[in-house]
């Protein structure tokens, strides 16, 4: 007769939260999605309102900036695509470089399963579009579905989510990350349409000097931003996205952080401000704690709330305006566009990002949050197909045809809408029935021994 394993000391499972800067990345996304929302029902309810005329007209001014002879002009909707998105694109390579650097991203085995589920939803969203749209002009927005909307997701986990969701938080922040890194990799190689090469080898140029002011130690903002401006001027001259000089600015800052050494000396500069206060000394002071706080981390927290506050909502504004007369809706609903979009990113997200979290854990190679149950990961999986903010952006780059423009932009809307109630029911009913919190919850949580581990539990 075979003999039961004697029991073995409990196993201590860690239970992960976010760290402060995480944290405070989370609060802005999530409280700025409000406000995109907002943004968003107002381009629509203008669109189709009396003065929807004047919707378009407005976004279609041109706008020029410019010093002696030179000059640039472009119509308030691509200073707001092209100019004002450039930094929202910068806090996201900011917070891709951090995380690298210094949070979620550093560990193997916990990026592994959020980022196997990323690269599952950027593929299977993709090749669901391509099967209903596989030939032709509408072909080419098989982009549209395969990005997540961070700021809604984490919004609506925020007021719908299950009780201490702070697990789940940690696997979808760091899901939508690298997903961001996808659908930027998508739109730099994809979405180009020609390149002129002097104008790029002037980019090239950019970037080593981005990078020798970092090899060099520049702890100052000055520079980088200047060299940044520059990028963006070369990049959209080049006929490359310009936004995508935003990402090359953020992943090239300076994240590392300050040795204890460099802290320690700001005391001594407070004691000489102690000892004789004058205006140099205050400066100095000044400058000696400034530079103990990496360049991305001083640049995040000066941009961060203008772009989840202001620039993505005004994004919102000028891009979701879509008419929904009964001609439009009825074009879209028969159009194999919006039923791609909506397939893509309700299935396909769903659908792609559970199955490559489970090749992660099936595998070994990667851990789920301890806490986090299949049941949640589906329901953050299905959350994950709003795909707002970035699958208009991507429209407006797969489509020159205002009406297959129309058609996705509506895809997208009954796509995002209808994920985001899925998402919110499955995580208020699961949430209820299998919280996340353990009762003790800044406590390692203890599991009575037992031959197996279930794949709720990240060790």
């Amino acid at each position: 007769m075979v003999q039961p394993p004697r029991p073995g000391p409990p196993l201590r499972v860690s239970v992960p939260t976010l760290s402060p800067s995480s944290r405070l990345y989370v609060g802005t996304e999530a409280g700025g999605s409000a406000l995109l929302l907002v943004a968003a029902l107002c381009a629509l309810a203008w669109a189709n309102s009396p003065w929807s005329g004047a919707y378009e007209s407005f976004w279609s001014t041109p706008a020029s900036l410019g010093v002696g002879d030179l000059s640039l002009s472009l119509d308030l909707r691509h200073w707001v695509n092209d100019g004002a998105m450039a930094l929202f694109f910068l806090v996201v390579g900011l917070e891709i470089t951090r995380e690298v650097s210094t949070g979620e991203l550093r560990n193997r085995r916990s990026v592994a399963a959020p980022a196997l589920g990323a690269l599952g939803g950027l593929v299977v969203p993709a090749l669901i579009y391509l099967a209903v749209n596989p030939s032709g002009p509408a072909s080419g927005g098989w982009g549209i579905v395969m990005s997540t909307d961070t700021a809604f997701v984490l919004g609506v986990l925020a007021l719908f989510g299950p009780r201490c969701p702070d697990r789940l938080r940690l696997f979808l922040l760091t899901l939508a990350i690298v997903d961001d890194i996808g659908a930027i990799g998508v739109m730099a190689v994809f979405y180009t349409d020609s390149v002129v090469v002097p104008a790029l080898l002037v980019a090239a140029a950019l970037i080593v000097v981005l990078l020798v002011l970092r090899w060099m130690g520049v702890w100052r903002l000055t520079p980088y931003v200047v060299a940044g401006i520059a990028l963006w001027l070369a990049v959209d001259e080049s006929g490359v996205h310009p936004t995508l000089a935003g990402v090359v600015l953020g992943l090239l800052l300076p994240s590392r952080p300050s040795s204890r050494r460099e802290v320690d000396r700001t005391a001594e500069y407070g004691r000489a401000l102690r000892e004789a206060p004058d205006a140099q000394r205050a400066r100095l002071t000044s400058l000696a704690v400034a530079a103990t706080v990496p360049a991305n981390d001083r640049l995040q927290e000066a941009l961060h709330r203008w772009t989840a506050y202001l620039v993505v909502p005004v994004f919102g504004l000028a891009n979701a305006g879509v008419s929904l007369d009964p001609e439009t809706l009825g074009a879209a609903l028969h159009s194999r566009v919006t039923l791609g979009v909506v397939l893509g990113l309700v299935v396909g997200n769903a659908v792609g990002i559970t199955a490559g979290t489970f090749v992660a854990l099936r595998t070994g190679w990667g851990v789920l949050p301890g806490g986090v149950r299949w049941s949640h990961l589906m329901a953050g999986a299905t959350l994950a197909g709003i795909g707002f903010t970035i699958s208009l952006f991507i429209t407006d780059l797969a489509f020159d045809d205002v009406l297959l423009r129309e058609q996705a932009k509506i895809g997208i809307l009954i796509g995002s809408l209808t994920a985001a109630v899925l998402g919110t029911v499955l995580l208020r009913v699961l949430g209820e029935r299998f919280p996340l919190c353990s009762p003790e919850p800044d406590s390692p949580r203890m599991l009575p021994p037992r031959p197996w581990l279930e794949p709720s539990v990240g060790v």
